[in-house]
This record gives structure tokens, sequence and C-alpha cells, in this order.
């Protein structure tokens, strides 16, 4: 990109100036002409190519300068080269002016031209490869067809003996480090020194400073090091010119995500500087841009491959952890159990974290979504707790102290869908609209205004506030089919409930069952159904209209498993038993709250009843204990445990938001 450049020719003399490859530099003809010149002619030599403008047309000179023009205020010399130079000022161009007589040229006008590649270089085309002056660099679009390079948060902790997270300091301590930033190449052509009063620098504005932070490759004696060259306190770098054809490796990282105040775009440029003369500042004559996006935070849903299951392990629930060990060897992944020293005696694994990934051309790693509920895991020992190669990132509310009741609860995820002819192919996040207490509301805010901000999962908001906890995952989760659809939407349905016992009492099964120890109501007409059945089945209804119409569905595509809930002393809904939709999912493996229903025949009518919903669907029941453990505390076995899944194949910037 050329700055408005124009020389300003004198006769008698010659000038020098550097010309960059692939750039115009503009001559003013007229005001060098010495008294009496009517006409000029040019002479150039072969690595120069000049064009001679008057009134909007061009005509290209001949190196000879054989040809002549009339002088004229608006005629214009267009020079560039397009090869480097080997020595400064080895080529030239001449201009010679005639008078009215003709004869041989009453003076000369000149300047001496270095030719000068500049190239800053990405991955602009995102195959993995910084290729050479794509010329899309400096733009960002969309789509399958779209360019722009792509920048990874550096938000996890290669280096375990670090306190931080690797974003957090200006060092790279190992080679694993540097895997996660993105290349960029300044490709240089020239002499082996630049003419004196030029140089390169390297730079970036004051807005992106904490937002991307950039390293230099240094090769000395003994090895290789980096330097910390641009972000926070850095703005700009002085490139040194090293002459001939040469590379210099640069390696840049995301310091933030995208949200409400940072759209994920960030600019680096590099400019050829001239010193035009003593005692004023150099002037850019030359700038290259290249733009990354920051990758957004990516949410997996239930439909992806389990890797790993986490859980806490606490006092209490011991059982429990034995029946999930269980569930997860069955489907054949692994399991983390999370002791005490590392999750502070949290058992939450939903509430605390959410698993995601960010991806680029270059890698792909995952990285939790962390509440500041009851502190950050920034400051825990994250290897332990999650494995190598994890990120991290928190949101909290500025200006406000975090407490511990500061948890955006459950997020959910659907599967990728297609609404009214506009592809989802990652899903759609669900989450609460609101929260019961004031600290919850403003978490909520902070989440959602990061979630939209990611743009590739166009959040979809439901209304929770009708529970004591508020969670999504309280009455929806999806299940994975081979099918068509590839996947089904569970509901938590009161009617459905009410229908299944219903049925029972017809049949003469109205009998209670023991409920650990006590009676569970026998669940006919009554309070129950009273309290139970009309203000939940109301607001569920509300909340399935929503993702009906947001996520494309029909009612074939939900399934309704029977739960009963309670009204509290706020007003607010808890589940009477355990909630069987609070599930786990690990592929065809569920793992599913066991709801101590009614016993008719030897069953558990419910368990049977979901049986028969899901089972022929191909996928496996396991119902685990919870009741002590989760259960009473307003929980669940999804609320108790999370996956780490694998990313989903799809490239996320081909999506078109």
């Amino acid at each position: 990109m050329l700055r408005d450049r124009t020389l300003r020719l004198q006769y008698g003399s010659r000038m020098e100036a550097v010309c960059v490859l692939g750039t115009q530099i503009s001559a003013d003809v007229f005001g060098a002409a010495p008294a009496g010149a009517v006409s000029f002619s040019v002479k150039h030599t072969a690595g120069v190519q000049v064009e001679v403008i008057t009134d909007d047309q061009s005509q290209v000179a001949p190196a000879n300068g054989g040809k002549q023009w009339p002088l004229d205020h608006r005629t214009i010399l267009k020079l560039s080269m397009n090869k480097a130079s080997t020595e400064a000022n080895d080529n030239k161009v001449t201009v010679n002016y005639y008078g009215e007589n003709g004869g041989p040229p009453i003076d000369q006008a000149g300047v001496f031209l270095t030719g000068v590649g500049i190239s800053l270089d990405v991955d602009a085309d995102r195959e993995g490869v910084v290729e050479k002056n794509n010329p899309r660099k400096g733009t960002w679009t969309w789509g399958p067809d779209g360019q722009g390079a792509i920048l990874l948060v550096n938000c996890d902790k290669d280096n375990p003996f670090i306190s931080g997270l690797d974003c957090d300091d200006e060092k790279i301590f190992s080679k694993e480090d540097l895997q996660d930033m993105s290349r960029m190449i300044l490709r240089t052509e020239g002499p082996q020194r630049l003419p004196a009063g030029y140089e390169m620098v390297l730079y970036i504005p004051m807005s992106d400073s904490d937002k991307v932070g950039v390293f230099y490759v240094e090769n000395p004696f003994f090895g290789q090091r980096y330097i910390h060259v641009l972000g926070r306190r850095k703005l700009y770098h002085v490139v040194k010119y090293t002459g001939g054809s040469a590379e210099l490796e640069f390696f840049v990282e995301g310091l933030r995500f995208p949200d409400d105040t940072f759209p994920g775009l960030v600019s680096i440029n590099i400019s050829l500087l001239e010193s035009l003369t003593e005692g004023i500042p150099r002037a850019p004559i030359f700038t290259d841009t290249v733009v990354f996006r920051v990758a957004p935070w990516i949410m997996t849903p239930n439909t992806l491959a389990p890797v790993n299951v986490f859980v806490c392990s606490v006092k209490d629930n011991y059982l429990f952890l034995k029946e999930v060990k269980s569930l997860v060897s069955k489907a054949n992944c692994d399991l983390k159990v999370c002791f005490g020293y590392m999750n502070r005696g949290d058992r939450w694994m939903q509430d605390e974290i959410e698993f995601g990934y960010i991806h680029a051309p270059h890698k792909c790693f995952p990285v939790v979504l962390d509440s500041p509920r009851d502190g950050d895991l920034k400051n825990f020992p994250i290897k332990e707790i999650l494995g190598p190669d994890f990120g991290y990132v928190t949101r909290e509310p500025l200006f406000e102290v975090v407490t511990s009741l500061d948890s955006f609860g459950n997020l959910e995820v659907s599967p990728p869908v297609t609404v009214n002819g506009k592809a989802y192919p990652l899903g759609r996040i669900l989450i609460g609209s609101s929260f019961p207490t004031s600290a919850g509301r403003r978490m909520t805010k902070v989440v959602r205004d990061f979630l939209y901000a990611q743009q590739v999962q166009s959040p979809v908001e439901l209304y929770s506030d009708w529970l004591t906890v508020g969670h999504v995952d309280e009455f929806v989760t999806f299940v994975p089919l081979p099918d068509k659809k590839q996947f089904r939407m569970l509901m938590a349905s009161t009617s459905a409930c009410y229908k299944l016992f219903r049925e029972k009492q017809k049949e003469g099964h109205g009998e209670a069952t023991m409920f650990k120890g006590k009676l569970l109501h026998t669940c006919f007409p009554g309070e129950l159904e009273r309290n139970s059945f009309l203000i939940p089945e109301r607001c569920i209804d509300w909340n399935r209209d929503i993702l009906k119409k947001e996520l494309g569905l029909t009612e074939k595509d939900i399934i309704d498993l029977p739960a009963l809930f309670k009204i509290d002393k706020m007003g607010k809904a808890m589940a009477y038993f355990p909630n069987m939709v609070n599930m786990i999912v690990l592929s065809r493996d569920l793992g599913i709250p066991k709801p101590f229903g009614p016993i008719i025949e030897g069953d558990c009518c419910l368990e049977a009843h979901v049986r028969a919903l899901l089972e022929p669907l191909g996928l496996m029941c396991s119902f685990i204990d919870d009741i002590s453990s989760y259960h009473k505390m307003l929980g669940e076995v999804h609320c108790g445990t999370n996956v780490h899944r694998k990313p989903f194949s799809f490239k996320w910037w081909h999506v078109i938001p």
C-alpha cells in the first residue's frame, strides 16, 4: 500500500528513492521544469517501468528516451519496479527538458531508485501454509471460500512450573507453546543495505495491544531464542533489514477471546519509513497489513464422541463414583477423578466448567469455560485436573466482587441443525434467560454476551427462572441417533409422568413404593398434581415452543421423559424424584438418574418406560443412584459429571453467521 507518495523532481540534480516492488511512485514533471522548457523526454534503466500520464491517458515511456511529450502542469510520471535491486541506487530515471527551438536538452532532472521487495505474510487461505503475498491477507471473510488468517488464544499451560496461563506472560518456554501460535513471515528482497534514512517498523494499533502478542525468532550462535516484540506495552518494533532474499519468522498469539467489546479481528502492519529532512520524523512510504480473527470458543454437544469423563470425589459419593466408572468402561472412554485437593471440595463438575475447544488450521485443543464460582481453575493444578494441552477461559463481571453464587449454570448446545434454510453446522448454544439470584442474573448476562460474540453457535435463550436452580439441563438434553436427523431432543414432561401413572392406576397398580426410607406419595390426583403438574408443564411448554422454532424441530424429533416437580417456598420448581433428563450421554450409553418410581411387577415403572422409549433407538440405559450424593442437593448425574468430547470435523471458519 502506497502512502500518497509524490517525488518533487528538481532540475539540475538527481534524487534518491526506494521503490517497493509492486507499488508506484508519482513524479512531478512540470514542477521540476526549468524556465523556457516546452517538452520533455524520459530515459530509464531496464529495471524501471515508466508511464507518462496526461489527461487520464497513459503512455509507456521507452527506455532510450527517444520520444518527447509536451510539457503540461497535469502531466506526471508513474515509476515502478518489478525486480529487486542488487545494490543501492542501481536504477535511475532521467528527465530531459527541451526549449521551443528543439536541439539538445536545456536541463535535466532525475532520480536514482533502489528496488526493495517487502511482504508480510500469513496463512490467509487457511491451508496451514504461509503463502507469499496473498492479495486478500489484509481482509477477513467467512465461508468455504473465505480468506483471512486465524489466531488461537494461547490459554493453556504448556509449562507446569509457571503459575499463570501461557498468554499471561511474555516468554516462550517450550516448542509446545509455539505450536499454539500462528506463524507470520516477513519476506524481503533487495541490496545488502537500504539507502540512508530508511527503516522498517512492525506495529499494531493501540486498541489491539491487549488482544495480540508477537514473538520474533532469533538464531544466535548457541541456538534459537524468542523475543517478545509486540503486545501489551509494546506497540512497535524496528525490524533489522538483513539484505538479499530473507525471511524473518514471527509467532503470533491471541490474548483475548471475542466478547461484547471486541469483535475478534486484529491487524499487524509493516511499514517502510523514509526520512524526509533532518528534524522531521520519518514518514511511511509503504505499508503492508495482515488481519487475523481470534478463534471462537466452541462448545461440544452430546452427539460428539466422548474422550474423557470427569467427576469429583467427595466424602459421600463413593457409590455414585463406582456406578459412573462402570458406565464409562462400557462407553470405552477414560475416567478422570478430581480429588479433594484439586476440586476444593466441590462436587459440581458441570456447574464449575463447560467443555469446548478452539481450532485453527495448525492446531486444535480443548478449552474449558469456567465459572468464577469458588475461585478459578487457572490458579489450581489445571494439568492434574484436565491433563496436558487444555485451555482455560473465564468470564467475570467488571467492577463487581465475584461471590460463591456467581455460577453461569449448565449450558447446553444442540447438535447441528438447519432452520428455515439456514444451517447451524456447529449447533446452537442454549442458555437460561435469568437466574434466581441477582448474582446469577449478572453472571448470566456476562456469559450470554460472551457466547453471542463467538458468532458460530448462535445462542438460544430459554426461560429457566421458574426453576429453583435455574439450569437448562433440568428440562432438556440431546441424544445421538444414526438416522437422517442424527439426534433426538429429550424433554422433561410432567404430563408424560401423569399419563404413565394414570395408566398404571387403571391397570390396578396404585400402590406406593419406599423412596430411600421415606414414603413416596402415590402419584395421582391431589396436592401433588396441582403443584407439580400445572405450573412446571406450562413453563416447559413455553421452552418447547422456543426450541421447536429456533432448532427447526417437529414433535417427532422430541421424546418426553416422565418428570415431576415440587414447588419450594419461593414458588420455584425442583425435581420431586431424580430428574431423568439430567443425564450423562456417552455415545450410545446413557447414564440416567435412577428415579426410584413405583415398583410394579418387580420393576420401577419409570425405568421400564424410559427403556421402552430409548432402547429401541439403539441407546443403552444405565440408571445411576444419585439420591444422597446429588439429588438431595438439587442436582443429578449430569451436574456431577462432565465430558470432554472430540471436536467437530466441520471447520468453524466455513460458517456464514
